[in-house]
């Protein structure tokens, strides 16, 4: 015990006293001694490569470039950093000149190039894809733009198909992502600003909003957040979902997560904020209130009536999936005179010979198709349709021929398990109140199931979202509150902004002439 504390301190000794050397470390004139420093500070690193040279007419023109391997655009570097300092014809220069001035403002080809001195900054600069430029005699170095890793190919997003609407989606380049969201909008006012978080990964993140539109309170929250972070790492946007979020116990997500370039841009114009991640595709918007887990971005593409129709059959659905098994349960246990004789009748028959209670035998099935629909999440896609088609139908039979369950819990867990799957965005806290709900209802009877469902209720309307009630729009129709929340109104009405979101511009742009409203 004392020896593994002894050893946990000593590389705790280590690393503080690597990161101070760091710190005190400053660019020498020799240009040795700056690739010593450099070696030193990327020990163990065999992916960093040094490269040095000199020009064939001024033979004290020693260079040197580091770059890591598979970070960079090596046929850039070949012929707009090499090449050029190779071949450059410099003799005729003025032996005063400073020739780091001369590399970049007429040798080096590049779009970014800048001279540095914080050692801290050109190993942040060399991390991120960037050659970094040496010249013997000068404690200064070039920080050259030459970023050139591979990444994946924009495409639809496997988590938000559309039959009608753009086919792109967000990938793990950050500067990809952003031109994809300023290919939508073209704008000054669109704003970008940068940060990095992770003590040990330096992930680069972006806030970006909508000038005009997004709240300044609302921004300076988010920055404020963002700065309290104290973590190791960044590997997803939804780490920073999780660190950023308001009712952090609550099973509700009051920081939304989306995957598709269009809609990001809806958000940000109705005064929404976004944040990009490098590394994830996933773009977090705030604030985010429970309307938005029952829109999708198809509903702006079709007609309003469809659309309406469409929504308001997601929402329907996520009452049913958290409300009809607890009825069932409450109204076959202890309520029974509520049902006809018929259907009372025809229950009680199915239920002959079935040894397990009815709550029992409802949770085990619940249960079963969480089981089937997690394995069929991590499946291959063309192994898990037919596991999950030949599971439920198989376990189903099968459970009724050895009378384990009655043929009306059997159909009750198919509509749950059908309903809870129409709404992904509202996956976690549709599962989790179910559950609860459906203990209160195995309990009390509907009286539980009343209970439990107005103590949801009141949690719905406590929670905040960057100081956004959870449920705006969804409670009031009054004037243009619910125009966007249960139903889509046509765009002809749609003239406002929701209200507290985009409350510094409200008026979303003219009425259309051709409707005459």
């Amino acid at each position: 015990m004392f020896l593994s504390k002894k050893k946990e301190n000593d590389n705790i000794h280590d690393q503080n006293s690597n990161q101070s050397n760091t710190d005190q470390l400053k660019l020498d004139m020799s240009l040795d001694n700056n690739i010593t420093h450099i070696r030193n500070i990327f020990h163990n690193d065999e992916t960093l490569i040094f490269r040095k040279f000199q020009n064939r007419n001024i033979k004290s023109l020693l260079c040197c470039i580091v770059y890591i391997d598979g970070m960079v655009n090596t046929e850039l570097i070949n012929e707009n950093i090499i090449r050029p300092i190779l071949c450059g014809d410099l003799s005729k220069s003025n032996k005063r000149i400073n020739l780091l001035d001369e590399l970049k403002n007429k040798i080096v080809i590049s779009s970014n190039v800048v001279d540095e001195t914080d050692i801290n900054k050109i190993i942040s600069s060399v991390i991120s894809g960037d050659t970094l430029l040496l010249l013997d005699g000068y404690d200064k170095a070039l920080i050259i733009s030459s970023k050139g890793w591979l990444s994946r190919s924009i495409s639809e997003p496997e988590s938000a198909k559309v039959i009608r609407g753009p086919r792109e989606g967000f990938t793990e380049s950050i500067i990809v992502n952003l031109t994809l969201l300023r290919r939508r909008i073209k704008n000054p006012e669109l704003k970008f600003k940068f940060r990095d978080i992770g003590v040990r990964t330096n992930t680069k993140v972006c806030i970006s909003y909508i000038e005009g539109l997004a709240q300044e309170s609302i921004i300076r929250e988010l920055e404020k957040r963002l700065d309290d972070i104290q973590i190791d790492g960044i590997l997803d946007s939804g780490y920073i979902q999780e660190l950023i979020r308001d009712a952090p116990f609550s099973p509700f997500e009051t920081v939304g997560a989306n995957e598709r370039p269009d809609v990001t841009a809806g958000k940000l114009l109705e005064g929404r904020i976004a944040l990009f991640v490098d590394g994830s595709p996933f773009v977090l918007t705030v604030p985010y209130v429970v309307g938005e887990n029952f829109q999708s971005n198809e509903d702006y593409y079709n007609n309003y009536i469809l659309a309406s129709m469409n929504r308001f059959l997601r929402g329907f659905t996520a009452v049913i999936t958290i409300a009809v098994p607890s009825i069932f349960l409450a109204v076959v246990t202890y309520h029974q005179e509520m049902l006809p004789t018929p259907m009372l009748l025809s229950i009680i028959a199915s239920r002959q010979d079935v040894p397990i209670p009815t709550a029992v035998s409802l949770f085990l099935m619940l249960f079963i198709f969480d089981i089937i629909r997690e394995a069929t999440t991590r499946m291959p896609t063309n192994i898990s349709q037919a596991v999950s088609i030949i599971g439920t139908i198989v376990l189903g039979q099968a459970a009724i021929e050895a009378r384990l369950v009655s043929a009306p819990v059997l159909i009750i867990t198919a509509l749950t398990g059908i309903t809870t799957l129409m709404n992904i965005n509202f996956l976690s806290a549709a599962i989790i109140f179910r559950n609860i709900i459906l203990i209160g209802a195995s309990l009390m009877g509907i009286y539980g199931f009343f209970i439990c469902f107005v103590i949801m209720y009141l949690h719905l309307m406590s929670i905040r979202s960057f100081g956004v009630p959870y449920m705006m729009s969804v409670t009031k129709a009054k004037n243009h509150e619910g125009q966007d929340a249960w139903i889509r109104a046509p765009w002809w009405s749609m003239t406002l902004r929701p209200k507290i979101i985009g409350t510094r511009n409200l008026i979303r742009e003219t009425t259309s002439k051709r409707n005459g409203k």
